[in-house]
């Protein structure tokens, strides 16, 4: 993928954001029912995370999706990008690290928090 340099900076600085963010535990991914990919929500945007294979098992190609709450736009990073996909996989091997052995579920589930705010 072309990019300029300005904007492959501003990648890398999100990138390295998110892994410390992971790895210091203020982020909490979480892994979604029946699904390949995990996801976090982050300064309102949704971050969806995969697949869901060990990397250190497979050579299936890694993606970070982006896209804000409110908003159709979105930005992606694949791990054969050649500036950024060597950041990206070690985004993925802490994500795998946190969230092995946690329960997945529905983030798209009606709850009572959801109910309520729609009620209001």
């Amino acid at each position: 993928m072309q990019r300029d340099q300005t904007t492959t900076t501003r990648l890398r600085a999100m990138l390295q954001k998110i892994l410390l963010l992971t790895k210091d535990g203020k982020l909490h991914w979480k892994r979604q029912e029946g699904s390949a990919h995990r996801f976090a929500t982050w300064n309102s945007n949704l971050l969806i995370i995969g697949p869901t294979d060990p990397v250190e098992e497979s050579n299936i190609p890694r993606y970070l999706f982006v896209t804000p709450l409110d908003s159709p736009t979105h930005v992606e990073i694949n791990s054969n990008d050649e500036e950024l996909g060597q950041q990206l996989l070690e985004l993925t091997q802490a994500v795998e690290n946190t969230t092995r052995g946690s329960t997945p579920i529905d983030p798209f589930s009606l709850t009572d928090d959801v109910l309520t705010r729609l009620n209001h």
